[in-house]
C-alpha cells in the first residue's frame, strides 16, 4: 500500500530539516516544530538535518550557536546531519554558503528565471498606493520584467543598484498541504518577489529553497506563519529544477498550527513560559516537556495524554496533526511533566535531583555515598508529590543543610510556632528522647504523647514538629522525615524551635 505522505519515495529516503537562527533562545513553538520534524524522520527511518539560519550577522552570537546545539541535545532531539555532526550536503551554516547562493542567482538570471529590478522604494510605494486606490492588487506590478537593454543602461547611468526578483509563473500554484489539505494561490496574488537585495545580500525566500533543493529535503514541516511564502518557494523549486540545481523534487509541505498563549493570542517569545530556558531552570524533564508539546496539535490516542518518545515515533502521522491553533496550558504542561517524573525509576529520580540541590548549595556537586543514600531513601516520600525537579530544594533541602545554616521560614514560624507550640515541642522532645529511631516507633511515640497525651488534633499536634524539623509547613511525611534526618539533628532542631517560641 502506497503511503500518500511519501508518494514514490522510499521511507528511508525521507529528509527533513530544522533551521533555527542563533539570534536568541529557542521557544516552545520552535521546539514543537523541531519535535515534529524529528518524530517524522524517525518514524520513517529517514534523516533530520540541522541547518543554521545565520545570515543575520548583526544579531548572531557565539553563545547562540552553542545554546542551539546544547538545547537540542538536552531535549534528546539529535540530528543526523549538520553542525558538529557533518554530512554530505554541507556546509550547514548559511553564512558559509554565500558563494553557493551567488552562483545559483547567476544561473537563474542567465536562464531568464529571474531578472534585475531597478524600481526605487518611492516608485514602488507610489504604484502600490495607486493600485490600492483603484481596488487592484497592490503587490509588485512587474514593471521591470521586460526591460530593454536601453532601459537597463539608462537606469545604470542613474546609478541605480538593482534587486533580483524571481519571475513568477502566470498560473495558480496548487499544492497538497500535509496538515491542511489542498491549497490554491492565484497568480494575481503572487507578485515577482525579491531574492537578492540591491547590496547583493541574499534573502530568506532564496536561501531556504536553494538549501532545501541542494540538501535534497523531501518534506518541509514548519509553522503556519510561513504559509504565505510557500507558493513563491514552490515556484523557485521549479525554477531550480529547470536549471539543474538540486534533485528536481519539490518538497511536500505541512504547516503546523500556531501555539496560542493567554488571551487567545499567538504565543510570543516575550511571553512568560515561551522560552526553553524557563523549563530547564525549573527542572522539567525533557521527555515531559516534549510529551506536552506533542499534544499541541497531535495526539497519540483520544483517551491518552502521557507517552514516551519511542511511542510517539511509532505512532506519529503528520496527516493527523490538527490544523486549528493549539493553546499552551502551563498547568497541563506541568501535570504531564509530573506524570513522567512518576515514571522514573527511583535511583534515576534521585540522580536527576542532584544538580538542583547542588545549585542551591544544599548538596555538593558530587555528594557523598551517605548523602546519596539519604536522597534515595527520600525518593519514595516525594516522587508522587513533586511536579518539577526544582521543588526538591524546598522539599528535601532540610535533610542535608547543616544546623549552622538551617533556618525556619519566617512565615511558617509566624503561623505555626505560636500559642501552644512550645508545649507541643517540649512533649515531642521528651517522647523522642529514648525511642528506637524508626518510622514506626517515632509515629507511635508522637501519637501517644501529642494526640492521646495532650488531646490535640493531628494538624495541631504535628504542624509545629514539621516546621521545627523541616523549616516549612509542607514537607515529606513527618515520621519518615524524622527518621531520615536522624535523632541528633531532629532533637537539636526541636530545641532551636523551642527557643523561638519562648
Amino acid at each position: 500500500m502506497t503511503d500518500d505522505v511519501l508518494g514514490d519515495l522510499e521511507p528511508n529516503g525521507v529528509r527533513v530539516r530544522f533551521p533555527p537562527s542563533p539570534t536568541g533562545l529557542l521557544t516552545v513553538g520552535n521546539i514543537r516544530s523541531a519535535l515534529f520534524n524529528w518524530a517524522f524522520a524517525r518514524h520513517y527511518g529517514g534523516k533530520l538535518v540541522l541547518r543554521i539560519e545565520d545570515t543575520d550577522t548583526a544579531r548572531n552570537t557565539e553563545e547562540g550557536y552553542r545554546y542551539t546545539y546544547d538545547a537540542l541535545r538536552w531535549l534528546g532531539l539529535n540530528w543526523d546531519e549538520g553542525p558538529e555532526v557533518g554530512g554530505d550536503f554541507g556546509p550547514y551554516l548559511q553564512s558559509e554558503r554565500m558563494d553557493i547562493y551567488a552562483d545559483v542567482v547567476a544561473k537563474l538570471l542567465a536562464a531568464g528565471k529571474a531578472y534585475h529590478c531597478y524600481c526605487s522604494q518611492e516608485e514602488l510605494d507610489q504604484r502600490r498606493e495607486a493600485a490600492r486606490t483603484s481596488g487592484q492588487h497592490s503587490g509588485y506590478d512587474g514593471h521591470c520584467r521586460n526591460l530593454t537593454p536601453e532601459q537597463v543602461q539608462a537606469y545604470a547611468d542613474e546609478g541605480r543598484r538593482p534587486v533580483v526578483r524571481l519571475r513568477m509563473p502566470d498560473r495558480p500554484i496548487v499544492f497538497d498541504d500535509l496538515v491542511r489539505g489542498e491549497i490554491t494561490f492565484l497568480p494575481e496574488n503572487l507578485g515577482d518577489y525579491v531574492l537578492v537585495r540591491a547590496n547583493g545580500y541574499p534573502l530568506y525566500p532564496l536561501v531556504n529553497p536553494v538549501d532545501d533543493a541542494l540538501m535534497e529535503i523531501t518534506h518541509v514541516l514548519r509553522g503556519e506563519d510561513l504559509l504565505p511564502s510557500t507558493p513563491r518557494q514552490i515556484a523557485l523549486y521549479e525554477a531550480l529544477a529547470e536549471i539543474g540545481v538540486g534533485s528536481g523534487r519539490t518538497p511536500r509541505f505541512g504547516h503546523l498550527p500556531f501555539v496560542m498563549g493567554e488571551g487567545n493570542k499567538r504565543l510570543s517569545k516575550r511571553d512568560k513560559g515561551s522560552g526553553l530556558g524557563e523549563y530547564v531552570e525549573r527542572g522539567f524533564l525533557p521527555e515531559g516537556l516534549l510529551n506536552y508539546l506533542a499534544l499541541l496539535g497531535w495526539s497519540i490516542a483520544e483517551d491518552r495524554d502521557v507517552f514516551t518518545m519511542a511511542e510517539m515515533i511509532e505512532a506519529f502521522d503528520i496527516r493527523k496533526v490538527n490544523s486549528n491553533s493549539a493553546r499552551f496550558d502551563p498547568k497541563k504542561c506541568e501535570a504531564i511533566n509530573a506524570a513522567h517524573m512518576r515514571l522514573l525509576p527511583q535511583d534515576e529520580f534521585a540522580h536527576r535531583m542532584i544538580p538542583f540541590l547542588a545549585q542551591a548549595g544544599v548538596l555538593p556537586a558530587e555528594p557523598s555515598d551517605e548523602q546519596v543514600a539519604v536522597l534515595k531513601a527520600a525518593v519514595p516520600l516525594v516522587q508522587e508529590r513533586m511536579n518539577t525537579l526544582d521543588e526538591s530544594v524546598d522539599m528535601l533541602g532540610f535533610l542535608f543543610v547543616d544546623d549552622a545554616h538551617f533556618a525556619v521560614d519566617p512565615d511558617a514560624a509566624a503561623k505555626v510556632l505560636t500559642g501552644d507550640a512550645d508545649a507541643v515541642l517540649d512533649a515531642t522532645a521528651k517522647a523522642l528522647a529514648d525511642v528506637d529511631w524508626t518510622t514506626e516507633a517515632i509515629e507511635a511515640a508522637l501519637r501517644a504523647s501529642l494526640i492521646e497525651g495532650l488531646g490535640l488534633k493531628p494538624k495541631n499536634a504535628f504542624g509545629p514538629v514539621r516546621v521545627a524539623i523541616s523549616g516549612r509547613r509542607i514537607s515529606p511525611p513527618l515520621f519518615e522525615s524524622l527518621e531520615l534526618l536522624g535523632r541528633d539533628k531532629s532533637l537539636h532542631r526541636l530545641e532551636q524551635a523551642r527557643r523561638t517560641t519562648s
